[in-house]
């Protein structure tokens, strides 16, 4: 590692960016010194535009992706290596298209949460949308965050590294509650190959993708557009979800239910899946610890 790169990355540990973030910037820097074969601190303001119009011009990188970009050289060049020029004069933001989300109906995430097979993928992205939860909030999902006294789910370090409860749907209980049974995950609700690590966001999407291509759908379905259909589906039965996502917690109980489509599919999946599961003794029921 260069003197310059752990310069950088102490700045942003020190200013405790997402760890993601931090990752992305590094990247970004990284391509951006290997375009001139030069380190950074050697370039000036005309080299920092140049690359913006090759970005643009040639790479026809999309809007959202030269946001990257640009945000990783502001912070190099303000922070890390202090240049007494303003790095927003030199790096302006392009602007981006206002687009909306392709929204799935009801019946379309019923239909494509039928076609995912394997119990564990199923049973996270039915997490997705029934709580609204991004893929890295998902896939971070502990045994002890589902509190089925409170009927929420605790979500821990989500974007902006903040900690908060979403609503936990009865029948969404019902899924997971089965799923525990037959997979009795312990560190991580949701774990990947290893058992100690939680399942990653690329093995999420493959699924994903690939529920979608059995589905028909003509939509395209992502982890991220099952939270669109959750706030859509939640505005549509007349909930109001401008407020935080702890007001919504008591809604799981008493309020609009957003996964009205596990009415016809919850307890289909239930009982396939109880069948495939070896019988539980009556004696062995849920530890404590697991409030699932």
């Amino acid at each position: 590692m260069t003197q310059l790169r752990q310069h950088m990355s102490e700045d942003m540990e020190v200013r405790n960016l997402a760890l993601n973030a931090q990752l992305s910037y590094l990247q970004q820097v990284s391509l951006f010194a290997r375009h001139f074969g030069k380190s950074p601190d050697l370039l000036g303001r005309e080299d920092i535009r140049t690359y913006q119009v090759y970005l643009t011009n040639e790479k026809k990188l999309s809007p959202g992706s030269i946001h990257t970009a640009i945000a990783a050289l502001r912070f190099l060049y303000k922070v890390t290596l202090e240049r007494d020029w303003a790095p927003e004069e030199v790096l302006p933001l392009p602007k981006k298209p206002q687009k909306l989300p392709i929204i799935l109906s009801a019946e379309e995430v019923q239909r494509f949460l039928g076609c995912v097979l394997d119990v564990k993928h199923h049973a996270i992205l039915t997490t997705c949308y029934a709580a609204g939860l991004r893929t890295s909030e998902a896939v971070q999902l502990k045994p002890t965050g589902i509190d089925s006294q409170r009927m929420v789910i605790r979500v821990e370090q989500g974007k902006g590294q903040k900690d908060r409860y979403v609503m936990l749907s009865p029948k969404l209980l019902e899924i997971l509650r089965d799923y525990w049974k037959l997979r009795r995950p312990k560190a991580w609700l949701f774990p990947g190959d290893r058992a100690d690590q939680p399942i990653t966001r690329g093995a999420v999407g493959q699924a994903c993708a690939k529920a979608c291509d059995l589905s028909g759908l003509s939509k395209p379905v992502t982890p991220h557009s099952l939270r669109h259909a959750f706030a859509v589906h939640l505005l549509e039965a007349g909930a109001d979800v401008r407020h935080h996502s702890t007001e919504l917690a008591p809604m799981a109980r008493s309020g609009p239910e957003v996964p009205d489509i596990f009415r016809y599919s919850a307890k289909p999946m239930a009982s396939s899946m109880t069948r495939r599961c070896r019988p539980t003794p009556a004696s062995c029921s849920f530890s404590l610890a697991c409030s699932i």
